[in-house]
């Protein structure tokens, strides 16, 4: 692979597309898919391994991560369009020539001469305005338009190899995924065993103004489509809607909205029937990914439909709220309520792309910032002790300035503790749950504060955060209480969620009767086991308290309580239910169902 990166790098800045400026953009392609060398490592490009460990650190050793996801779709080259193969090709030889970019810059500014890496882009830009050519195949182009017959012969005897030998190269359903099985049968073929495995990506960015027009990264999924259907928050329509629509029609691409209320209420069945419904008016394809914009019930239940609908259509999720932008927008996990129990209901099925904007948050009101900002604690505490100590620096100037967005400068500390604080979450969420993509262990970091809070969260009317958070606390202390943590720890946890005024403490945790259904509760979506995540052994490692029973739990909550009384304000958060940051109660709809 490293072979064939450096001898891409080296055609890109080598070869040169324009013999002059009359050639016409079908000519220019035309060349340039007669030239060996690029049928070379086109051939390689679709034979590689692209979902091996291996192939992502040859482009992260230089410092080419950027080209990662391009060059795992260019595995399907054949079976993509001009335009959108193009694109992609574009793109990954852009991330090859960040570091030579830097010295054609020097060089230029002495007044040398210096390859033009941008001719690719402008390449791909003038096919997809090319109404004639921007959606044929390009094994259509390569086995009957171009003028090469002996290149038409090497496409089609790659082809005919490729449907046997590599099936997910050629004839794809989607570019994102691939899998594989064994066989083994009995003489007789009475009995078999069968072995299947599953491989998928997905890209998470942390990107700054996305809905501004000269930012590429949505015009780049959705141009070479040729629309996007996308599935929309009715709140961040109301705010966002003209920016959104102004940002398509700019890309001159077609935009179908489907706009949904949103709130914790919505997260039912019913929701995620009726966007089942608009996909299929829609027409929308298996390869076609669809774009959800908005905050976590949108992120839960928009890809639990995208799940649902033809068994596994991928989506992107441009995250509007923290908690969807460091947790719910990239989880593999889809869902939605049942029977009075939160995401009881769902499906493990990852955005291909997952986009972290902190842009948004700034229309958002102080009540969603520190609802997010427990998500980001719950990281901290249990796998990221840097991570801890950006919150403690940051404090409350994270929501004063929502991340960096309002109310501040371009250069204040603000600016970059926000993005490392967004970056750090990030990065160790994913490493923690895409490790288990489908949930078949319970050690599961991300799981700190999410394992009693499911059965009081709804009962209780509390924010999702504020749940979370009464649960990391309450975790915290029985980690303490075991050995697991010193005191002095337990107290710095607590301090900076109380700081950033989540909840420690809801009465709710003296009802008996619910937090013993909440114990029995998560043991049986555990599979049998408590496994409750927790920090051990310091602020930044995990443990898994396994041993605690429902009548241990119970007992422990009065001595939990009279520490919370030490707090402010006795331990109970700022606006720590739905109904404070003006959303109907979920209680009400669980008392009436």
């Amino acid at each position: 692979m490293t072979d064939l990166l450096s001898r891409l790098h080296y055609f890109s800045q080598s070869y040169s597309i324009k013999d002059s400026d009359k050639d016409s953009t079908q000519s220019a392609i035309d060349r340039l898919f007669r030239h060996e060398s690029f049928r070379l490592i086109l051939s390689e490009l679709i034979e590689q391994p692209v979902f091996s460990k291996d192939f992502g650190e040859q482009f992260a050793s230089r410092g080419a991560v950027e080209g990662i996801a391009p060059s795992r779709l260019l595995r399907g080259s054949l079976n993509l369009a001009l335009g959108q193969f193009l694109t992609l090709f574009a793109q990954l030889v852009e991330s090859l020539s960040i570091e030579s970019m830097r010295t054609d810059n020097d060089r230029s500014a002495a007044g040398e001469g210096a390859p033009d890496i941008g001719q690719w882009r402008a390449l791909a830009d003038r096919t997809l305005e090319n109404n004639d050519i921007k959606d044929i195949k390009l094994i259509t182009y390569l086995t009957t338009i171009i003028s090469d017959p002996e290149a038409v012969s090497y496409y089609s005897r790659l082809r005919k190899k490729l449907v046997s030998e590599n099936p997910h190269a050629i004839y794809p359903t989607s570019g994102y995924r691939e899998s594989d099985g064994s066989v083994v049968s009995t003489s007789d073929n009475l009995t078999s065993e069968a072995v299947m495995s599953f491989s998928t990506f997905a890209t998470i960015r942390t990107v700054d103004d996305s809905l501004n027009c000269d930012n590429r990264v949505l015009r780049d999924i959705y141009k070479p489509l040729g629309r996007c259907v996308c599935l929309i928050d009715e709140n961040v329509e109301m705010i966002y809607g003209e920016e959104i629509s102004t940002y398509f029609e700019h890309h001159n691409i077609n935009l179908e909205k489907l706009v949904y209320r949103a709130m914790e209420i919505d997260k039912g069945i019913g929701t995620v029937e009726s966007m089942l419904g608009d996909f299929k008016r829609c027409g929308v394809s298996r390869n076609e990914p669809i774009l959800i914009i908005g905050g976590g019930v949108l992120s839960d239940t928009g890809g639990l439909a995208s799940a649902l609908y033809g068994r596994n259509t991928p989506y992107v999720m441009l995250s509007t709220s923290i908690v969807t932008g460091i947790d719910a927008g990239p989880s593999p996990r889809t869902c939605c309520d049942g029977f009075g129990y939160k995401n009881l209901l769902g499906a493990y099925h990852p955005p291909v792309v997952s986009i972290t904007d902190r842009f948004f948050f700034k229309s958002l009101s102080e009540g969603w910032l520190r609802h997010g900002i427990a998500e980001i604690i719950k990281m901290a505490v249990v796998k990221n002790l840097t991570l801890f100590e950006q919150l403690e620096a940051a404090s409350t100037e994270l929501i004063s300035t929502r991340f960096g967005t309002r109310n501040c400068g371009d250069s204040d500390a603000i600016q970059t503790q926000s993005k490392a604080i967004l970056g750090g979450a990030l990065k160790s969420y994913i490493e923690a749950e895409y490790d288990n993509l489908y949930e078949t262990h319970q050690c599961r970091p991300h799981a700190y504060g999410h394992t009693w809070s499911p059965g009081f969260e709804i009962e209780a009317g509390l924010l999702h955060g504020h749940a979370v958070s009464i649960g990391m606390g309450l975790g915290a202390y029985l980690s303490q209480q075991v050995g697991w943590i010193t005191e002095n720890e337990l107290f710095r946890i607590l301090k900076l969620m109380s700081g950033f005024g989540l909840s420690l403490w809801h009465d709710i945790l003296e009802d008996q009767s619910i937090m013993e259904a909440s114990h029995a509760k998560i043991i049986e979506k555990r599979g049998g086991n408590l496994v409750a995540p927790l920090p051990r052994g310091g602020i930044g490692s995990c443990g898994y308290l396994n041993d605690l029973t429902a009548v241990d739990l119970c007992a422990a909550i009065p001595l939990y309580k009279s520490i919370c009384a030490t707090f402010p304000r006795d331990g109970k958060g700022i606006d720590p239910l739905c109904s404070d940051v003006g959303l109907e109660s979920p209680s009400t709809v669980a008392a009436a169902s």
